[in-house]
């Protein structure tokens, strides 16, 4: 009986080693492909919202090709860049243009220079340097007409400083004056000519 006994808990702790044996094959093999199945099948449905958001943006293509046609259109008519033939046509239309707003301001022009054309992309920047010297309110409409000019004119590096008073011969004391001495530069935009 004793034989019989030893022989049963032997079998016992053989099954249960097998199935022990089992149980640890099944989790070295069976958990980690099910995570990666579960990860993966994650992984598919991510892939398939972001295919249908790519799928609604290209169904919105045509309709953002053609406005961006219009807007080049708008553009063109607004007059925002420069139209004349050179860059050196334009950039003298540009100092024209300056010129004639300061005076008609009331202030005086004391020089402009064309400073070298930059090229960025498919613009060409014509950059002109300007000393000028008014009052306040005359550097309020100069600044005015310049910004809201047709084609278009930016403002840069401004500098204003107030112009050193007069001495009065009689009483020997500096008298103030409201004038200022303002230079800054006027950045116009001109599209580059097809090659």
């Amino acid at each position: 009986m004793s034989n019989e006994k030893n022989r049963n808990i032997q079998r016992g702790l053989a099954v249960g080693l097998l199935v022990a044996v089992i149980l640890l094959v099944i989790a070295a093999v069976f958990v980690p492909a099910v995570s990666k199945w579960m990860e993966l099948h994650e992984e598919k449905g991510q892939l398939a919202l972001k295919l249908k958001q790519y799928e609604r943006i290209l169904a919105g293509k045509d309709a953002v090709v053609a406005s961006v046609g219009t807007i080049k259109e708008a553009i063109q008519e607004q007059n925002y860049f420069n139209s004349q033939s050179t860059e050196a046509l334009a950039s003298a239309e540009v100092q024209e243009f300056i010129k004639k707003a300061i005076v008609d301001a009331g202030g005086q022009l004391s020089s402009t220079q064309a400073l070298p054309v930059k090229s960025k992309d498919k613009f060409s920047l014509l950059t002109v340097s300007v000393r000028m010297t008014g009052n306040s309110e005359v550097l309020r409409s100069v600044l005015y007409r310049l910004e809201t000019s047709t084609p278009l004119i930016i403002i840069d590096q401004l500098d204003i400083r107030p112009m050193r008073g007069v001495r009065n011969r009689q009483t020997r004391q500096i008298e103030q004056t409201n004038d200022l001495n303002v230079n800054f530069q006027a950045v116009s935009f001109m599209r580059k000519k097809a090659e």
